[in-house]
């Protein structure tokens, strides 16, 4: 790993000013609002565009991805809901193609079972067009999407609420990020997947 980077616990801590911003863990109400869920997508592409330098080899098509998602999010009217919002993010981020497509396909199942709130079931129910394992081996997305996935679902199953949910998904995220280190370095497309659903704690 280089000196841009010093640890992968480093490398998969949100960070809000250059401190460490901590889960919450499921203090906050239940379900997330069009505020909050707002709050999430902003906190996650402010992290993409400031931690760029530790993207490497796809930074530019990971924040341009971002980037295209946020104009979409930008032309938005005043306070909208969370399915509006998950449907902005799919389209902007849909127009770009590269390893990033599953999660902008993610947002877009979002955009289906949201309607003014977010709980645990529909942040499952989203999560169930996640594609399966392969045997042959997942590109870096899924090896971090595929087992937040799968904790949502038990989370769902368990009836736990959304902040607790995403607190489960990043952790989920998070270790299969680690799996993917190549050469010291963890994959940058999945450590974004993971920045993703540890912004979602903090919200």
């Amino acid at each position: 790993m280089d000196a841009r980077a010093t640890t992968e616990q480093d490398l998969l801590q949100v960070l809000h000013e250059g401190r460490p911003v901590r889960p919450v863990r499921g203090t906050r109400a239940a379900d997330l609002d069009g505020r909050r869920v707002m709050a999430w997508w902003e906190g996650f592409r402010d992290q993409v565009v400031a931690r760029r330098g530790e993207l490497d080899g796809v930074a530019g098509t990971l924040v341009e991805t971002v980037l295209a998602a946020d104009g979409e999010v930008a032309a938005l009217p005043p306070e909208p809901d969370p399915g509006q919002l998950f449907g902005a993010v799919a389209r902007g981020a849909g127009r770009v193609h590269g390893p990033l497509e599953p999660l902008a396909a993610w947002f877009g199942e979002m955009a289906q079972v949201c309607a003014h709130e977010v709980g645990t079931h529909q942040l499952a129910l989203a999560a169930e067009h996640v594609g399966a394992p392969s045997p042959d081996g997942d590109p870096p997305v899924l090896q971090a999407m595929a087992p937040a996935a799968r904790a949502l679902s038990d989370a769902d199953a368990a009836g736990v609420p959304a902040v607790t949910a995403l607190t489960a998904a990043y952790r989920a995220a998070a270790d299969g990020a680690r799996g993917t280190v190549h050469e010291g370095s963890v994959d940058p497309v999945a450590l974004t997947v993971a920045w993703f659903f540890e912004r979602g704690t903090v919200v």
